[in-house]
C-alpha cells in the first residue's frame, strides 16, 4: 500500500501525543522509525492509538526521507484533510428515503479512490464506506483527484467492513458485491426500489470471501475475451451510472 508522503502531518512525540488525547484530529496512520526502541512516550503513543483503533507501523528510516525539513523525531501522524461520518450517523440520516453506498474493500491506490469519489458524487451516490485498515485514507492526492468532490459525499470509515456490511442489513439494505467469477451480471439487479450498498474489491485481490459470503447478490461485468483488466474506478462506473439510469427510468414514469 502506498504511503500517504503528501497528506497533512503532524510530527514530534509531544505533537502526536497531544492530538491523540485531545481527539480533535482525524488520524489515518502513525509512522514510527525503527530506529526507536525502548522509549515511555511512544510506548504511551503506541498505547492510545490501540485504544482508538488507529493503524501505527513501524517503518525504516528512509520512509521519513520526505519529512526530513520536520524535527520529526521519529515519528509521524498522518491527519485526514476531511472529517470522517460515523456509520450510525449516516443509517440515521439516510432512513426516510432509498439510499445507495459504495463499500471499499482494500483500494490501494489514492487516484482510485479520487476517482471513485468524484464518479459517486456525479451519480448521486449517498456515502462511500472504507475500512481503517488494508486501504487507502483520504489524503491530498484523493482530494485533489476528486477534483473537490470529496467535499459533497460522506466519508464512513469503519473498523471491520464486515460489521458495517451486518449493520447495514439489520437496517432494510441490501448488498451487492462485485465478483468476476458471478453468474449474475450487474444490470440483472434492481437498483431502484431498494437501499442498496456496492461493494468493490481491491485492485488485485477483489472482495474478501466474508464480504461475498454476507451478500445478498454478487455480480460480474461480463467481458467480451479474457482481457478482463478494468480497473476498480471504471468498473464502479459501469455499475453505478446503470443504479441511476434505472432510477431516472422509475422517476420518469
Amino acid at each position: 500500500m502506498e504511503e500517504n508522503n503528501n497528506s497533512e502531518i503532524i510530527y514530534g512525540k509531544n505533537s502526536v501525543m497531544e492530538a491523540l488525547i485531545a481527539g480533535n484530529r482525524e488520524i489515518n496512520k502513525i509512522l514510527i522509525s525503527k530506529n526507536i526502541h525502548s522509549d515511555v512516550k511512544i510506548n504511551k503513543i503506541k498505547e492510545l492509538a490501540q485504544e482508538k483503533g488507529i493503524v501505527f507501523q513501524f517503518v525504516a528510516r528512509e520512509k521519513f526521507q520526505p519529512y526530513a525539513e520536520f524535527n520529526h523525531q521519529g515519528i509521524i501522524a498522518q491527519i485526514s484533510p476531511i472529517k470522517y461520518m460515523d456509520l450510525d450517523d449516516f443509517i440515521e440520516a439516510k432512513k426516510d428515503k432509498l439510499s445507495s453506498v459504495v463499500i471499499l474493500d482494500g483500494v490501494e491506490d489514492s487516484h482510485n479512490l479520487g476517482a471513485i469519489i468524484r464518479t459517486c458524487v456525479c451519480a448521486g451516490v449517498d456515502g462511500i464506506i472504507i475500512p481503517s485498515r488494508r486501504n487507502v485514507q483520504v489524503n491530498s492526492t484523493v482530494e485533489k483527484t476528486s477534483a473537490g468532490a470529496i467535499n459533497h459525499i460522506p466519508i464512513v470509515k469503519v473498523n471491520s467492513l464486515v460489521n458495517a456490511v451486518q449493520r447495514l442489513k439489520d437496517n432494510n439494505w441490501w448488498i451487492i458485491a462485485t465478483d468476476a467469477s458471478a453468474k449474475d451480471n450487474y444490470y440483472d439487479v434492481r437498483y431502484d426500489d431498494m437501499n442498496f450498498a456496492i461493494i468493490m474489491g481491491a485492485e488485485h485481490a477483489g472482495v474478501s470471501k466474508s464480504l461475498l459470503k454476507a451478500s445478498d447478490f454478487v455480480v460480474k461485468i461480463p467481458m467480451q475475451n479474457s482481457f478482463n483488466s478494468l480497473n476498480v474506478s471504471n468498473a464502479l462506473s459501469a455499475i453505478i451510472f446503470e443504479t441511476l439510469r434505472q432510477k431516472l427510468i422509475r422517476k420518469n414514469k
